[in-house]
């Protein structure tokens, strides 16, 4: 059995959308979005079994459409693009996935969004300590060739408590630790999408297996669970 494709109406709605977006136009073509978006559901759940092949994954999340603008400027009241993300599964398996389908702004990521503020703080103790296997990893020529470099915001000084002359004060000073790889939207409808994410995904695998080591323990190496 051919694996799912994006087929090229999505995107096609999508732009559409963006022109139109408001409430009225989307209510005269609800049902096309609907038969649309279950579609692009049967691609996230095939990214998933695809995951689960060598990852284990706990839920798929996929993003509503309608866009939460209570404290917003933009009023616009949809998203145009669809997302969803792949969490792993129990407290030793750290980091996430994610797949973004957009018209030219396609992208998959992958990491620590949004640390809790623990996890965080031991993530900077340990590259306090010593940055060798993160570097190793984010260094290897194959990691980088797909991935590049880390993605996300970082402090403009030292986090309180850090020396701002440390060597390894890149990664002390990150917010966030996310990768993330665009692709276009002719890469995004080929017929070998999905088996090139997931190619991606599977290059991710020792940077989760370091942070999940680092966030299962403390600084002397004992379990925490």
């Amino acid at each position: 059995m051919s694996d799912p494709v994006i087929a090229k109406n999505v995107f096609t709605f999508l732009k559409t959308l963006e022109k139109n977006n408001n409430r009225e136009w989307f209510a005269d073509h609800k049902g096309e979005f609907k038969d649309l978006e279950s579609d692009v559901k049967l691609f996230y759940k095939a990214v998933m079994e695809k995951l689960k092949a060598h990852d284990e994954i706990e839920r798929l999340k996929m993003f509503r459409i309608y866009r939460d603008i209570r404290f917003s400027k933009d009023k616009t009241p949809y998203k145009t693009h669809f997302g969803g993300s792949f969490a792993r599964a129990g407290a030793r398996l750290r980091g996430g996935y994610y797949l973004h389908l957009q018209p030219q702004e396609s992208f998959i990521a992958a990491g620590f969004w949004e640390p809790k503020k623990e996890d965080l703080h031991r993530i900077r103790k340990e590259f306090e300590l010593d940055a060798t296997e993160i570097r190793g990893i984010i260094n290897d020529k194959k990691f980088k060739k797909v991935w590049g470099g880390f993605h996300g915001e970082s402090l403009k000084t030292a986090p309180k408590g850090f020396d701002r002359e440390h060597p390894n004060i890149d990664l002390i000073r990150r917010k966030q630790f996310v990768f993330t790889r665009k692709y276009t939207d002719k890469e995004v409808m080929s017929p070998d999408f999905l088996r090139t994410i997931d190619g991606a995904f599977r290059e991710v695998r020792p940077y989760f297996d370091l942070m999940s080591d680092i966030l299962t323990t403390n600084l002397n190496g004992e379990s925490l669970l």
